[in-house]
Parts: structure tokens; sequence; C-alpha cells
């Protein structure tokens, strides 16, 4: 079995361990692009067994006409914390039946790599609107798994393997979010995202603008939950920040980090200044100063740049940058 093949596998003991890891000895890998209804004979005219929602994981094993036998894994989403099992298997065996051979792609399909990505492609974008349809980023998500999956050669890999870890990491950050914890100062005391499949990532394309994106994602789960008013918070997250630009010169997420750090600097010394600590107050203000001047040298046409402009126009101007700071 290839690392691709086994990245994206859970591991050992999972729920989904064993099945459909390996290329299939008597059929042939398969997902659908579409909703199919899943029949237990080749007849249409008989109640459908199961819907089967496009990214799942099928192996085609027969062929009648333009219908097919296949066996499709009907697992519950894993975007979410609370859907890990905690002990045991809770995942249902793969369902066997007929579907008509209608927005189904094998490995054999021409381009299918190219197709099951820009079903990905859609579906993220339609669950990037307000109030989307259900289940469309864990729709957007099984269809990124695929590419990887049944197309390991793709051009589309890397790409796919981290928009899939990302998908799942911003799903859970968001649930994370609604949590009490999320307002603990301490970041280990806060609900953490899984980091496996972004470290994978960064382990299986290194140097690459997915890695870069993946290691800028896991710098959610370093930062403090909620500041409590402690000028460490800023300054320590502001390293964080400084140190991915340091590792990932050329990520495309430098100008960004560049700001967040610049943001917290500005913040801290908001937070000095109200403590009466005006020392420490201008030596945040100043260090924001110079990540603006190293943004305006390396990113000076990024919007993080005008907007980091911006926040240090108003230190200039004496006016307060973090919302619980008194101008």
């Amino acid at each position: 079995m290839s690392i691709l093949f086994a990245f994206l596998a859970p591991p050992a003991g999972s729920a989904q361990n064993g099945r459909f890891e390996r290329p299939p000895q008597n059929g042939v890998y398969a997902t659908c692009i579409r909703q199919n209804e899943l029949y237990s004979t080749a007849d249409q005219s008989t109640p459908p067994i199961a819907e089967i929602m496009p990214g799942r994981e099928m192996v085609v094993v027969d062929k009648n006409g333009n219908w097919l036998r296949v066996f499709a894994n009907t697992d519950p989403p894993d975007t979410r914390q609370s859907d890990q099992p905690e002990f045991g298997s809770q995942a249902p065996p793969p369902i066997s039946g007929w579907m008509q051979d209608q927005g189904i792609v094998t490995t054999n399909t021409l381009n299918g790599d190219l197709i099951v990505f820009g079903a990905a492609d859609a579906a993220e974008e339609a669950a990037s609107v307000p109030n989307p349809p259900p289940g469309m980023a864990e729709q957007a998500r099984l269809l990124y798994r695929r590419v990887v999956l049944m197309f390991p050669q793709s051009r589309f890999v890397a790409e796919a393997m981290y928009r899939a870890a990302d998908i799942r990491w911003e799903i859970q950050k968001a649930d994370a979010s609604t949590l009490p914890s999320a307002h603990e100062k301490q970041a280990w005391l806060r609900e953490q995202m899984d980091e496996n499949e972004m470290k994978n990532v960064m382990k299986y394309f290194p140097s690459t603008p997915w890695a870069d994106d993946a290691a800028f994602d896991l710098i959610d789960n370093r930062l403090c939950g909620d500041w409590q008013g402690s000028e460490q918070c800023p300054e320590k997250e502001t390293g964080y920040y400084l140190q991915y630009v340091h590792d990932h010169p050329d990520s495309p997420k430098a100008a960004e980090a560049l700001y967040d750090a610049l943001w917290r600097q500005a913040s801290a010394g908001d937070m000095w200044s109200e403590d009466g600590n005006a020392k420490r107050a201008q030596q945040d203000r100043d260090h924001a100063r110079g990540i603006l001047s190293e943004m305006e040298q390396r990113f000076s046409d990024s919007s993080f740049t005008a907007r980091g402009a911006e926040v240090v126009f108003k230190i200039d101007q004496g006016m307060a940058v973090y919302a619980g700071a008194r101008e």
C-alpha cells in the first residue's frame, strides 16, 4: 500500500481500518460525484435500500447494462470530534447493491482526478455561502479524500490532501469555539483540533504551499483561548507568527502571519498602557512598527500590509487598537 493511500486511512484499530485500504482484487475503486440511490437489484421500480452521498468510497464489482453492482461505505462524517467513537467500532460495514451508472468515477475514468477534484471544489464553494446545504462541507472533504486515495499520482494530490485536512480543521475549530473551555487562557486547556492530517501534508509534501498552509493552521492549537488581560498572551502569540515567517519565508501566508504578529504587538502595547507600564507599551508598539517596515519591504502590494499600516497609524495617533483598551 502506498504511503498516500495510508495517509487518510485512520490509524490501526479505528472504525475504518482495513476497509478498502488496498486496491480491490475483484473490482475497481470508484466514487460518485452526485447522490446516488442504491438498490437491492438492478431494478429502479423497487424501493432503494440506501442513498450514497458524493465522495463515498466504493468498489465496482460487476456491470449489467447501465447498472453497476457496488460495495459502498456509509460511515458517519469524521469531521467533528464528537463523531469519533470512544470505544470500539461504531461504523457500519460496507453495503452492497446496484446503482445506475451515472455520476460514477472510477480509477479507470479518463481525467478522473480532474473530475473528482472539480466536484470537491464546487462542493467546498457551496459550503462557504451563508446557510449552505446540510453536509456540504463533509461532502467536499470526502471528494478531496477520493482524489488522494484513488489517484495517488495526480498533480492535485497535495492540494486535495491539504483541503481535506483544512475542512476537517475548520469544522473542529468552529465546534471547539462553542465549548466553555474555548475561553481558557492556556491553549492546552481548550479542545484541540486533530493535527495528524495537517502534519502528514507537511511530511509528504514539504516545501510546498500546501505544507506552508498546514503549518499556519497548526498555530491555532497554540493560541490563548481568552487573553484575560494578560500581556503574555499576545506577546507569546507574536512569537509564534514570527517564527512561522522565519521557517516559511516564501509561504503564501507570510504576509498574513506578519500582520497577525503586528496586531498582537499593538494590542499588547494597549494592554501595558492600561496597566500603567509606559515603557513596556512603547517597546511593543515599536516592535509593531518594525514589523510593518518588514512588510512594506517584502509585501508592499499585500492587503495585509495595508491593514498593518492602518494599525500603526492608530498607534501614532494615540488611538486604541485592542478592543479592551480605552482611548
